[in-house]
């Protein structure tokens, strides 16, 4: 019997880098229209683990200014919206929002048809505290329609879901305005729900909302938003790379710094499509885990989870000792495809 050499194994193998730009167009290109191909200028270079010690990586950097956005900026980038009081006096957060299409350099070479909230994967973190009004100004920049669906409370009118209405289907060059109270607080995530849903996803239009308790959560040094996700680059329905806020490699080309001593609070959300599951491991730590953060007691104290698409939870720790700490899926497919960081913790 043939043993059969899978897509994700010939990029384990360095095929991209042996197939050429031009075999990896042609990937990309079968059997898709013209809104889904991938438009890859050169093949990337791979390094690859082995035995020498090196880990899994791309050879160079994105084009991070060309791209839009940088995944540092992101994970401490927190959108409190344009803060107003109404009549009754309920404070209010108003948030501008654009859906349009956007090339965008997912590794070294390979340039991705996304589609994007304000120019960035994921989109902006809105934040708000329980009880606040949320208004949300959204326009549709793109050729295709559109949507934001929110998760949380809110009336069936501003769920942004085909057949709930004017905001469930928004047109090319049309808007819609979604308002509704913040609540239950916790950590929630907004994404497209137009469909083709998974297409919609999975091309980048999603993104976190956090709704703070009324009276705060308990005080931590630093605060970082992670974004689980994937890219299915020659679109056959299934993930190449594995990226924690968008680009697959880049904590681990470029380490978080913390202090020995710090307490650090993630806000992990897992918006993954093509695959059932996702994870996070924490090495040489544990932490305290908040599933969704609707509860300000933790309900698991370890160095490992697991989240299934559109689960979230919060994580606090800190570390003892200085060094370099990985971080990544506890899938190892998903680590040598680009889910994968470090953390430097210095004195």
């Amino acid at each position: 019997m043939a043993t059969k050499f899978t897509r994700r194994d010939f990029l384990k193998a360095g095929g991209l880098t042996l197939l050429g730009a031009a075999g990896v167009n042609a990937l990309a290109n079968a059997g898709h229209d013209h809104a889904n191909k991938s438009k890859v200028f050169a093949a990337p270079a791979m390094q690859h683990g082995g035995d020498d010690g090196t880990m899994p990586n791309t050879v160079g950097e994105v084009d991070h200014e060309a791209n839009g956005f940088n995944p540092d900026d992101i994970l401490t980038d927190f959108d409190y919206g344009e803060v107003s009081t109404l009549p009754n006096g309920q404070t209010l957060r108003e948030y501008n929002i654009v859906a349009h299409n956007k090339d965008v350099e997912v590794v070294p070479g390979i340039v991705y048809p996304a589609w994007v909230y304000n120019g960035r994967i994921p989109g902006p973190t809105l934040r708000a505290t329980e009880g606040d009004r949320v208004r949300i100004n959204f326009a549709n920049g793109s050729n295709h329609p559109h949507t934001m669906h929110f998760h949380g409370f809110h009336p069936g009118s501003m769920d942004g879901v085909p057949g709930s209405g004017p905001g469930g289907n928004v047109l090319p060059g049309e808007s819609y305005v979604y308002e509704f109270d913040a609540e239950p607080f916790g950590l929630h995530l907004y994404h497209c729900h137009a469909f083709p849903l998974a297409r919609h996803i999975a091309k980048g239009l999603y993104g976190t909302f956090i709704v703070d308790p009324k009276g705060g959560r308990p005080r931590v040094d630093r605060e970082m938003v992670m974004v689980m996700s994937g890219f299915d680059v020659d679109f056959d329905d299934a993930n190449d790379f594995y990226a924690v806020n968008a680009i697959p490699f880049h904590y681990q080309n470029h380490p978080i710094q913390i202090k020995v001593g710090e307490t650090i609070r993630i806000y992990l959300v897992n918006i993954l499509e093509f695959d059932l599951i996702n994870s996070f491991h924490l090495h040489a730590n544990f932490f305290q885990y908040y599933p969704t953060g609707t509860s300000l007691t933790p309900s698991e104290f370890t160095d490992t989870i697991i989240q299934g698409q559109a689960q979230r939870g919060i994580l606090e720790f800190s570390y003892k000792y200085p060094g370099m700490y990985m971080f990544h899926a506890h899938v190892t497919e998903f680590a040598e495809l680009g889910w994968n960081g470090m953390f430097e913790v210095t004195e």
